[in-house]
């Protein structure tokens, strides 16, 4: 028998106007080992996912899965129990919290009788819906259209429609049984085309930071970690920082100064989350590009939730992805413990002890009210620190807005008079090392 193991809503007839109704459906491995994530932490999730496009949630429910069954992924017991349940109280969406094949989202539809999507089907529609700089609009609509090719029952007509997402939720395209494969293959084409045009010019930026270069600190984390808060509270940005899954797609760029006064850009990324449809990680890969060239970079998690080593894992996967290994993350990688405004003080001590013991950086923080962010700070300092290399140069009494640079920049071991200039030893970043041989035109 299923397990109604989740916050089973009701009052279906009460939603509010303008919210669609949506029943949850999140299958899961009984036999799973105990380094899953939980069941109820997942479900929480999908039904956060699905409140984040205003849907209205009437209905969450665990199915225990011990077998897939091809032709519906659930068992033909549970299929046909909430077919039942569904001519009870009918829904405009079922969202299954799994993948789907399109044969097995065609057959729940036909038995059911209302709209499937699967889990990839709702990160994509809310990722249309965040897009807005024209980069982060183009890679979601390449990532939605690649998964729409494959689904017969979809219509690709949403690139028409006014309001954010990509159709899996209705409109006025939903008429359209058969998706026009050449036409989606010439849009595809379209916009890879007008995305290598947007990646030579983020490339040409990328090469301007190098000749006048600041080290690049980049956030990464699971979504709705605090990434963003946490950038406006070091930044004084304002970037969007609600209380919900992904609140930031597209990447925002700051510049920092340090306790040591040194400068470093800050780079807050899209928030990573399990099972990241493959097809993102590939079209946000230049987006995330800053990561892979990062200086630092800042693991944000929310220290406050039973499952936050869960997240933990599903973020380093995503980094394998693009690149970044084990061996790599322990090089240039620390930990921002966030939230920790919501544990008690018996908790936080835990917290505090454990971050004291972790292999990795970590330090606790609030980004919400600042608690911890002068530990931090002092880290990034610490962090940078530890990758400068030593260089030695002559310069002339009148070089003094050099010198000044260098007291900015690095750190000045050494300073004496040889009575014809000044002889300098000078600790300084990677990147503040190539902006030094800019200044000078020669090698240092």
């Amino acid at each position: 028998m299923a397990t109604q193991d989740g916050p089973e809503r009701t009052g279906g007839a009460t939603a509010e106007a303008g919210k669609g109704q949506a029943w949850v459906v999140c299958p899961f491995d009984p036999s799973a080992s105990a380094d899953e994530r939980e069941p109820r932490s997942r479900l929480e999730e999908a039904v956060g996912l699905a409140e984040a496009i205003d849907l209205k949630v009437v209905r969450a429910e665990l199915v225990p899965l011990r077998q897939k069954t091809p032709a519906t992924l659930l068992g033909s017991g549970k299929v046909e129990e909430l077919k039942r349940a569904l001519e009870i109280e009918p829904t405009e969406l079922v969202v299954v919290d799994a993948a789907l094949t399109p044969v097995q989202q065609r057959n729940l539809e036909r038995r059911w009788k209302t709209k499937v999507i699967d889990r990839t089907g709702l990160i994509l529609e809310i990722f249309g819906e965040r897009a807005h700089t024209r980069e982060g609009v183009l890679q979601v609509e390449l990532a939605a259209l690649t998964y729409q090719r494959s689904r017969l029952v979809r219509s690709w007509t949403h690139l028409e429609r006014q309001r954010g997402g990509f159709g899996f939720l209705g409109g006025p395209g939903e008429s359209q049984l058969e998706l026009d494969r050449r036409r989606i293959t010439e849009r595809i084409t379209s916009i890879k085309q007008e995305l290598e045009a947007v990646r030579r010019t983020r490339g040409l930026h990328r090469e301007a930071r190098k000749r006048v270069p600041y080290p690049v600190i980049a956030l990464v984390g699971y979504t709705n970690a605090g990434k963003s808060t946490l950038f406006n509270r070091l930044t004084g940005a304002r970037v969007d920082a609600r209380d919900q899954v992904f609140a930031t797609l597209d990447p925002t760029m700051r510049q920092l100064r340090l306790p040591s006064g040194a400068k470093v850009i800050l780079s807050d990324t899209v928030g990573f989350i399990t099972d990241l449809p493959t097809m993102l990680v590939a079209a946000f890969r230049a987006t995330l590009e800053e990561v892979l060239s990062a200086d630092l970079v800042l693991h944000v998690r929310d220290i406050s939730r039973a499952d936050t080593e869960a997240q933990k894992r599903d973020v380093e996967q995503v980094l394998d992805e693009l690149g970044i290994d084990e061996a790599e993350r322990g090089a240039r990688m620390a930990e921002v413990w966030n939230k920790i405004d919501r544990l008690s003080p018996e908790a936080l001590g835990e917290r505090r002890a454990e971050a004291a013991r972790s292999p990795v950086p970590a330090v606790p923080v609030s980004a919400r009210d600042g608690t911890g962010i002068p530990e931090l700070l002092a880290l990034i300092d610490r962090r940078l620190a530890a990758n400068r290399t030593t260089v030695e140069l002559r310069v002339g009494y009148d070089a003094g807005e050099l010198v000044a640079w260098l007291h900015r920049h690095g750190e000045v071991l050494e300073q004496t008079d040889d009575g014809e200039g000044l002889q300098l030893k000078v600790a300084i970043s990677p990147a503040e090392r190539a902006r030094l041989a800019h200044k000078l035109g020669h090698p240092v």
